[in-house]
């Protein structure tokens, strides 16, 4: 789950005019690039997640959604839109929601090391009491007493339920990891940028009631 604060109709529209934008293939809407998963044709006719939006050639893009991707390749959506024949693995989605995962994960390691992510309930609950909370992280396999008391401290800060307890544990270098708070800044706004499009590859259902989207959005 990814719960965030609302924003005012003013900022959203701000922000629509700010963000570069491009259509869904399977949807057929037109969003922010942010919002999107980008995808390129390789030379030799497979089709490769661009997980930083970097690799050279046509970009694909598609929402981050499992039910869009599924539908994208079992319709052929990728070959037509690219106007040539693609290779898409049968495990693609998985391998996409892996990929996401990761690239979340690392950027909770590297703000270990920069100081901006905090573990153990008792350094998160400190670091909320004190204002310095951008993000609040629970892992959905834990306690849930802990998790909502800190959910009540938390009040509008961005909540992420998208990882277990052995994921949090990895990213960070430790054991039993729970709840993690990081910090205002730069990373804080790229976390919840790939948290938000790793949400729609882990809901739990078509409405997103599960850990993949918040129950406020």
């Amino acid at each position: 789950m990814v719960q965030k604060t609302h924003k005012s109709a003013s900022d959203r529209q701000q922000r629509d005019l700010s963000e570069p934008q491009r259509r869904c293939i399977a949807t057929g809407q037109v969003l922010e690039k942010s919002s999107l998963l980008r995808f390129v044709v390789s030379p030799d006719g497979e089709l490769v997640h661009d997980i930083r939006n970097k690799l050279p050639g046509r970009g694909i893009w598609i929402t981050s959604r499992r039910m869009d991707l599924e539908l994208a390749r079992q319709k052929g959506l990728f070959a037509r839109s690219a106007k040539q024949s693609v290779h898409v693995a049968d495990n693609f989605v998985e391998l996409v929601e892996a990929g996401l995962a990761k690239t979340s994960l690392d950027l909770l390691g590297l703000g270990r090391k920069g100081g901006q992510v905090t573990a153990g309930f008792a350094k998160v609950e400190a670091s909320l009491k004190k204002g310095k909370t951008a993000v609040l992280l629970a892992a959905r396999d834990g306690s849930a007493d802990g998790r909502q008391k800190l959910k009540r401290l938390a009040g509008t800060i961005p909540l992420v339920e998208l990882f277990n307890s052995d994921e949090l544990s990895k990213a960070l270098g430790r054991d039993n990891v729970v709840h993690v708070s990081i910090a205002r800044g730069g990373l804080a706004e790229k976390f919840l940028i790939e948290c938000s499009r790793l949400a729609g590859l882990r809901t739990l259902d078509d409405e997103g009631e599960g850990p993949g989207r918040s129950k406020n959005d």
